[in-house]
């Protein structure tokens, strides 16, 4: 990345994304501090657009900014994540009910690529990417019911339980179990049924906090510990 005669708001937009990537495939531990002088360097960026970089990643629930420790990789409770994944729940079934009617061949298509490299990530246990892709997959089923801004909240809420999703998959053993439900709402969506595919999305997004929930009570008893962001 490079400074020279890079519009601001440009390079901020750059910095955000390169920093946004490298926390969603994991290189990052929740409560990881960010220094700014050391990725200053290393983005060839001045503190400026990394502070707005930083601040942007904040609003979006990846990074918390205190005057203690700077900006830290932002770690959620159990209850947090599970009231997301039950927002998700709301927006996402609401969207699906919409999209279905309106999705194209090409749409589809878009849904049926990222199921395809999700499956193969999963095979080769590539955990830095599940997470990203798995959002894609859900993206490009909603696309169609036209709603920039509800999509753009759910890629965030996506964002924010990244890291979750990827524990989730890895420490319950559910990779077979997410690409059968994916695949069988793919298939819903094929068939135009947008009731079914909403009722089967919101279960397969319960089927998740149910697995998160039950995983973190076996582990980790009931003593309200954050969850903890085990990477492989």
């Amino acid at each position: 990345m490079t400074q020279a005669n890079t519009p601001r708001q440009t390079l901020t937009s750059a910095t955000t994304d390169a920093l946004r990537q490298r926390i969603l495939m994991g290189e990052w531990p929740a409560g990881t501090q960010l220094r700014q002088e050391a990725l200053s360097k290393e983005l060839g960026v001045s503190r400026v657009p990394l502070r707005e970089a930083l601040r942007q990643l904040e609003a979006e629930g990846l990074v918390a900014i205190t005057e203690r420790r700077g900006a830290v990789i932002a770690q959620l409770s159990l209850p947090e994540v599970l009231e997301l994944l039950r927002v998700r729940v709301l927006l996402e079934c609401d969207m699906l009910l919409e999209a279905v009617p309106r999705q194209t061949q090409a749409d589809l298509d878009a849904a049926g690529a990222f199921l395809a490299q999700f499956e193969d990530a999963l095979h080769r246990r590539d955990v830095g990417t599940w997470g990203i892709l798995n959002c894609r997959f859900h993206l490009a089923l909603y696309q169609a019911a036209n709603r920039p801004q509800t999509l753009a909240l759910i890629e965030q809420l996506h964002n924010r339980t990244d890291r979750y999703t990827r524990m989730q998959i890895l420490l319950t053993n559910f990779s077979d179990r997410a690409h059968r439900e994916h695949s069988e709402m793919l298939e819903l969506c094929r068939r135009k049924d947008a009731v079914s595919a909403a009722a089967f999305l919101r279960q397969h997004i319960l089927n998740a906090e149910e697995a998160l929930e039950a995983w973190h009570q076996t582990h980790q008893g009931e003593s309200g510990r954050g969850v903890a962001a085990r990477q492989a």
